[in-house]
């Protein structure tokens, strides 16, 4: 089993992205912490792409993230995607909850690069909640290109529009996790 659970940021793909592999007893694969390294450094692309690959060379996971530049080469063995498309407010709610959230209990954001959320970079230009915001719908556009891509045919979509939608999707995979692999959403 091998699926991606994408959206925007904000939108609780990790936490759906570890529920599910839990369910599914398939190891959790989490983009952010492959991509930022300590002090919030930012890799070259070829060794991001590198750590990817070696990332997804097991038979089965469940990987969180878009990263888009990597499409192809995580889209190359998927068999399911997941789309959490929650309402703008709802999404732009959970980054400011989980921001706010981060900001207090001080926990690094991915072991060993002792990032965390600060009020300096809440408020900056390069903040979480800034980003969630201003890239919201374009992303939302782009995941529907994809999908709607013959290129990507072979997948199996799955779009979860709300909170109690994406609990009762974790509960039909619960009882029957072929489910996954059955559906062609309709965008």
């Amino acid at each position: 089993m091998r699926i991606n659970i994408i959206g925007g940021s904000g939108s609780g793909k990790t936490t759906f992205g570890r529920r599910l592999a839990e369910i599914l007893e398939v190891p959790f694969i989490e983009m952010d912490a492959i991509y930022w390294g300590p002090g919030w450094s930012e890799p070259e692309d070829k060794d991001f792409f590198r750590k990817v690959s070696q990332a997804l060379q097991a038979d089965s996971w469940v990987l969180d993230g878009n990263y888009s530049r990597t499409t192809s080469l995580k889209w190359e063995r998927v068999q399911a995607v997941i789309w959490i498309d929650f309402s703008f407010p709802r999404t732009i709610y959970q980054s400011v909850t989980r921001a706010v959230s981060r900001l207090l209990s001080r926990e690094e954001l991915w072991p060993g690069t002792g990032n965390r959320e600060t009020l300096g970079k809440l408020f900056s230009r390069e903040s979480i909640v800034l980003f969630a915001i201003t890239s919201y719908w374009r992303k939302r556009a782009r995941i529907r290109g994809l999908m709607e891509s013959p290129e990507f045919a072979q997948i199996s979509f799955h779009r979860l529009r709300s909170p109690a939608e994406a609990d009762g999707f974790l509960t039909q995979i619960r009882h029957n996790p072929n489910i996954l692999f059955k559906n062609k959403v309709k965008i």
